[in-house]
């Protein structure tokens, strides 16, 4: 029986399918990554209509990067869900850091104070004098040149006691504002880039096997489809199984990348995920990119005093520095209150104390200062991140692209059923 079969067989028909189905594979896992991946932001034109349309449409085909926006093109999977990962990943890892109170303390505010007085300092006399000329000219051209100096010395002398209130301040009131997920959520959504690096600075070597395994796991699967297209040499068998080739192709390439979390054995053979395996690594890749470029000092001050909190911020540094800066006046507030009248002392004071907050948070966003904060960031990150269990990291990296893994699978079928109908159109039916 399976010497009539061999001499029935068209080897060039039969030989071929496997390494059509390997090629297809390979094609399929490629452009596959490709979709995952770019373009970073939606390429594509917008339809009139297009919006009302998708919105009746299955939930499914609404999840397609653009359609909702009324676009039709294409933006990559994980670009387009980076808000997301963004989101997962603060409730999975950062979230583990502790409060923001607690994760404000790593950050060590002495130093803070300490670089923000050194910042501040030389700028104090142009600050000064600015205030003074703006809100009482006359007085302050008509005093002395040595009683303004003194003015403007005191107020030096006071301002590591100022800065230090203003750093106990927010210590102290972090937690009502600065929120961390904020910060990721926008900053992912915004620079989409920065997801996509994660993936490829610690798995650009995992991706590329998995484009060699869509070789592999297509030729593999080509041989049974070989055989029963030999036994039944129907036409349409070979797009229909091309289809079922193609959505188990890339399903096997996404289960190879993230599954099983932990090392198991399967047959005997130990088997692990790509990328779960290399949790240790991934962890520093990740640390390193959210401690950059992601809650980086210089973004916590731009947070605190212009983010949806920020008039509550300058409210209480504007009500801390008050007592400061009376503080700093000293034994003449008396004497400065009658000679320019006590409204007018107080309107003085808050337009300093409102200066001063603009400017105090300002050496935040000094870069060098900040870069070095940040590797205080990036070993917190490392190490919460290590120390997740492999169930959540996988989530947390799998978090961009799992609800939309079913395109992936459509756009291995339908190069699957495309591979088919070309082998037909080639070498006709077995």
């Amino acid at each position: 029986m399976l010497a009539a079969w061999a001499d029935d067989v068209k080897w060039v028909h039969f030989l071929t399918i496997p390494v059509f189905t390997g090629v297809i594979g390979w094609l399929i896992n490629w452009s596959g990554l490709w979709m995952l991946f770019s373009p970073v932001r939606f390429h594509g034109v917008r339809v009139p209509g297009m919006r009302e349309l998708v919105s009746v449409l299955p939930r499914k085909v609404q999840e397609v990067p653009g359609l909702l926006q009324g676009g039709l093109g294409w933006q990559g999977i994980i670009p387009a869900r980076a808000a997301k990962m963004g989101s997962i990943a603060v409730d999975k890892a950062i979230a583990k850091l502790g409060t923001p109170a607690e994760f404000y303390q790593q950050l060590e505010p002495d130093q803070i104070a300490e670089h923000i007085v050194t910042v501040f300092r030389p700028e104090l006399p142009e600050l000064v004098d600015g205030v003074m000329r703006r809100e009482h000219p006359r007085l302050w051209r008509d005093l002395p040149g040595p009683v303004r100096r003194a003015v403007v010395e005191r107020v030096d002398a006071q301002l590591p006691t100022v800065v230090g209130r203003v750093t106990t301040e927010i210590g102290t009131h972090i937690d009502q504002l600065l929120d961390p997920k904020i910060m990721v959520i926008d900053h992912f959504r915004d620079n989409p880039s920065l997801v996509v690096r994660i993936f490829r600075d610690f798995g650009q070597r995992e991706l590329n096997l998995m484009v060699t395994f869509g070789f592999v796991f297509g030729f593999l699967l080509g041989i049974p489809v070989a055989v029963v297209d030999s036994i039944f040499g129907l036409w349409w068998l070979l797009p229909v199984l091309g289809v079922v080739v193609g959505w188990i192709t890339n399903a096997l390439g996404m289960w190879l990348i993230f599954e099983p979390p932990e090392p198991r054995r399967i047959l005997g053979v130990r088997v692990h995920g790509l990328f779960p395996r290399r949790q240790p690594e991934a962890a520093e890749v990740y640390a390193r990119i959210i401690a950059d470029d992601v809650i980086t000092l210089e973004r916590i001050g731009d947070f605190l005093l212009d983010g949806p909190r920020g008039d509550r911020t300058r409210a209480m540094l504007a009500t801390a520095l008050r007592p400061a800066i009376d503080l700093a006046v000293g034994p003449a507030r008396g004497a400065v209150r009658v000679a320019v009248g006590s409204d007018r002392f107080d309107t003085i004071r808050d337009s300093v104390a409102q200066d001063l907050v603009g400017r105090t948070l300002t050496p935040f966003r000094d870069k060098d200062f900040s870069a070095r904060q940040a590797e205080k960031i990036r070993v917190l990150v490392a190490r919460r991140t290590k120390e997740l269990p492999p169930r959540d990291f996988v989530e947390m990296m799998r978090a961009a692209i799992k609800e939309d893994e079913w395109m992936l699978y459509a756009h291995g079928a339908i190069m699957g059923l495309a591979g088919g109908f070309l082998h037909l159109w080639i070498f006709g039916v077995g």
